[in-house]
């Protein structure tokens, strides 16, 4: 829940800025030839919103995992990376210090890849069609 309401502004931010930046002249052709709402969404809405969307989802990742950890840290709940980390850090275990702290990252790392991956097969669905 943390998580999401880190993000939540940044990707309503680029969704807005990208809703906002729709041609013009796009939906005036819609509306000359009755394009019907359901394909002015998804044929034009959504193909000018989706970079904005992809840049949102790259800069909210990151700062989701780091947000949701520290979200962790502070509220030490049992088993989480959160408390791990917290645990090693006030027993001054440096080498367990570090080595969740790498785990942190790559699974951080990896996630985002996989995110991505998924988003960018939904841009290329989107401009096949």
């Amino acid at each position: 829940f943390i998580s999401f309401l880190m993000v939540l502004p940044v990707i309503y931010t680029n969704l807005l800025e990208g809703l906002g930046q729709t041609d013009r002249k796009l939906l005036q052709m819609a509306d000359i030839f009755r394009v019907s709402r359901g394909k002015k969404v998804f044929y034009i809405y959504f193909s000018q919103v989706l970079p904005y969307f992809i840049t949102a989802c790259r800069l909210s990742l990151g700062m989701c995992w780091k947000a949701g950890i520290a979200a962790e840290v502070i509220g030490v709940p049992s088993g989480s990376m959160g408390e791990k980390l917290y645990n090693a850090k006030i027993y001054l275990n440096t080498p367990d210090l570090f080595a969740w702290t790498i785990v942190i990252i790559i699974i951080s790392v990896v996630f985002e890849k996989f995110f991505l991956a998924g988003i960018n097969k939904l841009k290329t669905y989107v401009e096949q069609r």
